[in-house]
């Protein structure tokens, strides 16, 4: 007996023109990303290949594990830009944000409006995978106090909040829009973020959706995403990404 495989729609058919990637790693050298500029042009021509032809890249901004100031940040996606452009690759658009930890650090960039945003006032936000900071809620509101709407990054990784799912409602109540990670859809993260994903998005918790790449194996498994019923259940999302290009 012969089983059909399911039919995987391509990539370049779900992320159209108009689709733009909230979240990766793709600037030479600065966190856990791409590792010098020949590695940026090389995830950028996978992504374009996929049909993604916009990016916001958001590196780490992470204490003094990554301190990458603003000025560094957007000097090195000049840098980017510039190679595209010697390449040929002018179509693609691609512009830096970062994704912030919230930590007193942080705190501090906002205190002093040093804060590159996704547009106009959105900022992607980041916290710990192992606790969540204990004056949260308090960060959230000088957020938005300053005029500005946080995105809080794959809130399905935070491990510590899988058994009290009434806290990602409590995120949202406090103004917090949630990003997910396309690759939690897959086994990237394990089982279990897998399954709170699949909670996140049947409660329709989700505003937009990104890639978080950092290098060629999560490029890989991206193309895990293409099944049927997983595009469904995310096109919504992909639409939304619209309104940050």
């Amino acid at each position: 007996m012969f089983f059909l495989k399911k039919k995987e729609i391509p990539l370049n058919e779900i992320f159209d023109d108009n689709f733009i990637d909230i979240h990766s790693h793709l600037l030479p050298g600065i966190d856990d990303g791409a590792k010098n500029i020949n590695n940026s042009l090389e995830l950028i021509e996978i992504m374009n290949g996929y049909g993604i032809k916009n990016f916001i890249t958001t590196p780490h901004v992470l204490g003094d594990v990554y301190p990458n100031s603003s000025e560094l940040i957007l000097e090195k996606a000049d840098e980017v830009r510039k190679e595209l452009k010697v390449k040929g690759k002018e179509d693609i658009g691609f512009r830096a944000a970062a994704e912030y930890m919230m930590d007193e650090k942080f705190v501090e960039r906002l205190k002093n409006n040093d804060i590159l945003t996704l547009k106009e006032t959105y900022v992607l936000v980041e916290m710990s995978y192992f606790n969540a900071p204990f004056n949260l809620f308090d960060i959230l509101f000088e957020i938005q106090l300053k005029g500005f709407k946080p995105i809080l990054a794959h809130p399905e990784r935070y491990n510590f909040y899988h058994n009290d799912f009434q806290m990602f409602y409590k995120l949202k109540k406090a103004g917090c829009l949630f990003q997910l990670n396309l690759l939690s859809l897959t086994e990237q993260y394990g089982k279990g973020v897998q399954k709170i994903t699949q909670k996140l998005l049947a409660e329709n918790l989700y505003d937009f959706v990104g890639t978080d790449t950092h290098h060629a194996n999560h490029l890989r498994l991206l193309k895990k995403i293409g099944e049927k019923k997983t595009v469904k259940q995310i096109e919504h999302l992909i639409k939304n990404n619209w309104i940050l290009k």
